[in-house]
């Protein structure tokens, strides 16, 4: 991608945006970034105006937008937003962070998007290929890729949002996996078609990856993945020539028919069905990029899971806490939730709802939850919706603290946080809701 001399535009002065416009600057370009907000880190503004980047915030003007090539996204910033309006009414094209590193990067990547897993399983593939290779993990995990371009990597292990995909229009992966589907950021994409078909860009068309890795146990990936040209891997069950799955308690590869023993279930440091298919794309990733079986095995072995996603915080007079604070919404806590059978669990749930059905929440709190304790916005509603669907033992809390305390006064075998909601209402994010949780948990020790 030649960049020497054109006009970059740059949308937000996020972490994404700051590296877009200094891989834009490095390569040539003339480069505009502009932010919406008035309030701004002026630290970030005065390093890259330092370095020739034009940069303003407290709105979008014209001279910042006209005679733009094209324009680098933030996440962020929804499709129908005011300033991608304008845009598109000028035909200025626009990209995604993920998509300029790619045109300016011989890199090749390791692209994990889905509604859930993303984070774990960016997070086990980086650590399994970097025993022997030289990778990193980006995107929505670690550092924006275009920070990387230059650091002679082997592969980028990147972590891709539909948000990041839907701007994406020529990127092509090594290998793609989708770690499953289900219905969120609807509002963004505006329907849940538009949110399906901006992750099936990597898997279909001129984008489609050598190699594509699907979810076997999601019937909407299982019936997708006939779609799929290239070669097709699929994990969580033994289906066809090339998968993953688990037989007689043990995870093992197949690969052109062949079955290749990877590691016992009891060997595995993070728990659950969930995480045991995060496993899996782990392996078929590694073996893609011909990693042997021991190293993979001792690299899974020794794997520490990421903070917030059935995080084990602590092991004390017989009560286990978990933080499953990344857990934003039902269907990513119903996941943790069937994580545990004959268990007594207190599950600490709530915050701010995202207003999607619970009938399958409900459904597995029944049969693997004994108390839920409720906080925040959410807590009326999901009240109701757990009575109404025959479940009682519910307490109301005002506080995390409280919460914790409550769940601890039962003596239960687990006190789980999966909130099945975002954390606005209480939180800056799910990261301080998490860390919360954490910090309250070890203090009562």
């Amino acid at each position: 991608m030649d960049l020497k001399n054109q006009k970059v535009l740059v949308l937000g002065l996020s972490k994404s945006g700051i590296a877009a416009a200094k891989l834009a600057k490095k390569r040539g370009a003339d480069v505009f970034l502009t932010e919406g907000k008035t309030e701004v880190n002026k630290d970030n503004v005065a390093e890259l105006e330092a370095l020739g980047i034009h940069v303003e915030f407290g709105g979008h003007s014209e001279e910042f937008i006209k005679g733009s090539e094209f324009a680098v996204t933030s996440p962020g910033i929804p499709p129908h937003s005011e300033i991608m309006q304008k845009l598109n009414a000028l035909n200025i094209p626009v990209i995604s962070e993920l998509e300029l590193a790619y045109k300016n990067s011989k890199t090749p990547f390791i692209i994990i998007t889905g509604t859930n897993g993303k984070t774990t399983t960016t997070a086990l593939t980086e650590h399994i290929l970097s025993k022997k290779l030289k990778v990193r993990a980006c995107g929505n995990i670690g550092q924006p890729p275009c920070d990387m371009v230059d650091d002679g990597l082997d592969y980028f292990v990147c972590e891709a949002s539909s948000f990041q995909l839907e701007m994406s229009p020529t990127l092509k992966a090594f290998v793609s996996v989708w770690t499953n589907f289900t219905p969120d950021h609807i509002d963004w994409h505006q329907g849940l078609e538009n949110y399906f078909n901006a992750k099936a860009k990597i898997f279909t068309g001129a984008q489609t990856a050598p190699y594509s890795v699907l979810n076997a146990k999601d019937e909407k990936l299982l019936d997708f993945s006939k779609k799929v040209a290239g070669t097709v891997f699929m994990f969580a069950d033994n289906i066809g020539d090339n998968c993953c799955y688990v037989e007689n308690n043990e995870i093992v590869f197949k690969q052109n028919g062949v079955v290749e023993p990877i590691v016992a279930l009891k060997d595995c440091p993070i728990i659950g069905e969930h995480n045991y298919q995060n496993i899996m794309c782990g392996i078929i990733c590694a073996k893609l990029a011909g990693l042997d079986n021991e190293t993979i095995k001792q690299a899974i072995i020794e794997f520490k899971a990421p903070p917030h996603r059935l995080e084990k915080i602590l092991e004390k007079d017989g009560i286990t806490y978990y933080n499953d604070s990344k857990a934003t919404n039902p269907e990513a806590s119903i996941v943790a939730i069937n994580s545990f059978n004959n268990t007594d669990v207190a599950l600490i749930a709530g915050g701010r709802d995202k207003n999607t059905d619970l009938t399958e929440f409900c459904e597995s709190v029944k049969n693997h939850i004994k108390t839920v304790i409720l906080i925040g916005e959410a807590t009326e509603r999901f009240e109701a919706e757990l009575r109404k669907n025959g479940f009682d033992n519910i307490i109301r809390e005002k506080t995390m603290q409280d919460a914790i305390d409550r769940g601890a006064s039962l003596n239960p075998d687990v006190v789980l946080l999966s909130p099945a909601c975002a954390s606005f209402d209480m939180f800056t994010g799910y990261e301080q809701r998490g860390d919360i949780f954490r910090e309250y948990v070890l203090s009562r020790v």
